[in-house]
């Protein structure tokens, strides 16, 4: 430590901020209302948006429902907010019911008033799937970078589909999933390993490292290994969460069994910030917007790859760009229980009408807990 009372600074000067609740809901909430508080501090316009990194998992699923209560409630918007999601499978038709497209429409995108324009997916589907990443990371910084990136963290320390061994100076990149990660996988493909993709993709590590800020959820005792590599040992490729100690402004939010695996003194030190008033809100990074830069992708994109190509089963074609949202939403708002309004019932043209089968029932947690290794 270097005498800050406030921190724990590791050698590459990032000042590590934990968070300590006792359930996996006091966690969520903390982080939902800690991503308001981003968002409507930034004051986000049309022009200077608010660009938010999302992933996919059982975590962030009680995080989405919150922030969506959040919305409802007239307490913050999305329409000036740019989503950016952290991956893929690759082959897998858009409106598949266990792509990430339509987890992220089922749980968050339909309920909330962010214009379709402004989310970005990796397209698993793209003909050239080298291009496609390439010109994920170059829309990124189109946009002057990610200033808060939310993610989860797997059993074996990984973050995103960046698994024990990937580079840390990785980014956007088609990944071969790991036996283990197919077997895990297969519950929600009728567990017929056959049927689970074997590639997905995936930002890099480096593609996280670059954003101004990264928030980590953990719950689960089945986290409390990854947490204990990521926090108390040193960087380690074979933990990519570890790769946060180099990061100038890391936070990482657990539950009480999550800790498990933590130093008794880790744990008191952390909870003794807290106990002293020190509120994580106040650490964060200041909230200077960065310029839009062009950044071209590293080789031509080839011309097949210029326009969205459909993905199998009659996926529709992207929205068009000066769509809009309708906002107006009159529906009663139960604690239990998120009824998703189809978007494509509020969109011209819409670009998830295929999505209206996977959305048509209540949106129920199903417990996701394999769906992602990013957990």
């Amino acid at each position: 430590m270097d005498g800050n009372p406030r921190t724990l600074r590791h050698r590459s000067g990032s000042l590590l901020r934990v968070i300590i609740r006792e359930d996996p809901q006091a966690a969520s909430v903390y982080i939902a209302d800690y991503i308001v508080s981003r968002i409507k501090a930034f004051n986000p316009t049309e022009k200077l948006p608010f660009v938010l990194g999302l992933p996919t998992g059982s975590s962030p699923e009680i995080i989405y429902k919150i922030l969506v209560q959040r919305h409802r409630a007239g307490e913050i918007s999305f329409k000036n907010v740019v989503t950016f999601n952290m991956d893929e499978y690759v082959g897998l038709p858009r409106d598949h019911p266990e792509s990430y497209h339509s987890f992220m429409y089922k749980h968050f995108f339909s309920h909330v008033d962010i214009p379709p324009q402004n989310i970005n997916i990796l397209d698993g589907n793209a003909p050239d799937l080298a291009a496609e990443c390439a010109a994920f990371d170059a829309r990124i910084a189109r946009f002057g970078g990610i200033e808060l990136f939310l993610g989860g963290v797997g059993p074996d320390g990984h973050i995103a589909f960046n698994e024990p061994g990937s580079s840390l100076s990785s980014r956007t990149r088609v990944k071969t999933l790991a036996y283990d990660t197919i077997i895990a996988n297969s519950r929600f493909f009728d567990n017929d390993v056959n049927k689970v993709p074997r590639m997905a993709m995936t930002v890099g590590i480096q593609t996280i490292m670059d954003a101004r800020e990264v928030v980590i959820v953990a719950t689960g005792a089945h986290k409390a290994f990854a947490i204990q590599k990521g926090l108390e040992d040193g960087v380690n490729h074979m933990w990519t969460l570890s790769s946060l100690q180099l990061h100038p402004h890391p936070l990482v939010v657990c539950d009480r069994d999550a800790t498990l695996e933590l130093k008794v003194k880790t744990v008191r030190y952390f909870e003794s910030i807290e106990q002293a008033g020190t509120d994580a809100r106040t650490q964060g990074p200041p909230l200077v917007y960065r310029p839009r830069t062009y950044v071209p992708a590293p080789f031509p994109l080839k011309k097949s790859t210029a326009q969205q190509q459909p993905t199998p089963n009659g996926t529709p074609q992207k929205v068009p760009m000066d769509l809009r949202i309708n906002t107006e939403l009159n529906r009663a708002m139960e604690d239990d229980e998120l009824t998703p309004d189809s978007m494509s019932s509020r969109m011209v043209d819409s670009a998830v009408a295929g999505l209206d089968g996977t959305l048509k029932n209540d949106l129920i947690f199903d417990r996701m807990g394999a769906r992602m290794t990013a957990q």
